[in-house]
């Protein structure tokens, strides 16, 4: 940061830093406030998010329908467990399924446990329903992924980070380049009952990856009785520019894992959604949550859905984001290697040679603009999708300078 951090954030950040377990490496602001696509921090600047909460602010800062729905349902019950029924949880698990055309959903907190809800059932499925020898069942999963922070998880991760002094962990979860179809149908084999991949890798690097990669795992997955399992926590619920980032390609998982947007940056809500035949190996006692479901999170869900569809936010991301993307690649940098993304999912990547990432996103951060790096090299922005196209380009006046090396801190060039 190149500015020293006034005496109350200066305060604060020796809090966290005092009391908190240090897993976290934040940029150096702290927010108090935030209305729409702004936030302010504590000492009263005003800065356009550009990150959304990594995807969970799809629906922007205090949607007053999302409150809405909040406000009316805290004054009625906020926790049953699933010991008891709820009034919210039935509309709920059918909205979704009739805005997602399946038959089930199961609902969670996390996304982490959406994703582990998912590889429990797809694993049940696979000795129930395709007959898989007991405690053999193996999902593939691709190098570069990222689906949560649970042991069972991180173990089949590729970031050596994440794993080191956390294991030992599960086995049954090959792992394959992403993108890469023939590695793909090779790893396949008898005992093989899922794939789970993200469409578009979010914390891997917004990484996308070749034409026709999902339908052609889709097609693998049908020909080889294997479940496809699609993790659209981040790329979902209107973030590239579609519903789903697997309708770019038509592709219909067997397994959808939804989060994040569903919260409408309010609570923790998440789902895995399938159809009766995988649905079905869940019998009392197989899996729950004290929380899942409960009619608080359902009622912030069924509201988060709505504005979603209602307000269109696939359709104003696909428009956006193709504008944004064509800005972006239109600044003439020496730092800037390429831009990537689908809708307003987007990562700017800076070469090697140009140092980290960071420096240019606390340089943004300087500026007004919060963005954040992934995987080192990587300034990923993903604004609220309430953003209108005026305000980017008030963002662009203030991106393109700092692309091009103007004020920022130990890049080359």
């Amino acid at each position: 940061m190149s500015q020293t951090a006034a005496p109350r954030t200066s305060e604060i950040l020796s809090e966290v830093d005092r009391w908190s377990a240090h897993n976290y490496k934040p940029l150096p602001v702290v927010l108090e406030r935030g209305e729409g696509v702004w936030v302010w921090d504590v000492e009263g600047r005003r800065y356009l998010d550009m990150l959304a909460a990594y995807s969970a602010l799809n629906q922007g800062h205090r949607h007053p329908r999302i409150l809405q729905a909040v406000q009316d349902q805290m004054e009625r019950i906020t926790l049953t467990s699933r010991a008891f029924h709820n009034d919210q949880m039935g509309p709920f698990v059918r909205e979704l399924c009739q805005a997602t055309g399946f038959e089930k959903a199961l609902p969670m907190n996390t996304g982490a446990e959406a994703v582990e809800t998912a590889i429990k059932m797809v694993r049940k499925w696979g000795y129930e329903v395709k007959g898989v020898p007991a405690d053999k069942a193996e999902i593939i999963v691709c190098d570069g992924n990222f689906h949560g922070r649970t042991t069972t998880v991180v173990g089949f991760s590729s970031e050596e980070q994440y794993k080191e002094g956390f294991g030992p962990f599960a086995p049954g979860f090959p792992r394959v380049p992403y993108g890469d179809l023939d590695a793909l149908r090779d790893a396949v084999n008898e005992n093989t009952v899922g794939f789970l991949v993200e469409p578009i890798q979010g914390e891997g690097g917004v990484t996308v990856p070749p034409e026709g990669y999902l339908s052609g795992a889709r097609e693998i997955c049908t020909r080889e009785n294997v479940a496809f399992m699609a993790d659209e926590i981040q790329t979902g619920l209107g973030r590239t520019g579609r519903l789903f980032c697997c309708d770019w390609e038509e592709v219909r998982p067997d397994v959808l894992i939804v989060g994040k947007a569903l919260g409408g940056g309010v609570y923790p809500v998440s789902a895995a959604i399938a159809d009766d035949e995988y649905m079905y190996v869940f019998r009392p006692g197989d899996h729950g949550s004290t929380f899942g479901g409960n009619p608080l999170g359902a009622a912030v869900g069924r509201a988060s859905l709505k504005v979603i569809l209602d307000e269109d936010l696939p359709g104003k991301s696909d428009e956006l984001g193709s504008w944004f993307m064509d800005e972006l690649r239109a600044v003439d940098s020496p730092h800037v290697d390429h831009v990537r993304g689908k809708g307003l999912m987007i990562g700017v990547v800076i070469k090697e040679s140009s140092g980290p990432a960071r420096p240019f996103c606390e340089t943004l951060m300087d500026r007004g603009i919060l963005a954040k790096e992934t995987h080192h090299q990587v300034i990923r922005f993903a604004p609220p999708l309430t953003i209108d196209k005026g305000t980017l380009e008030g963002a662009m006046e203030e991106i393109a300078p700092v692309l091009r090396g103007e004020g920022v801190e130990h890049s080359g060039g």
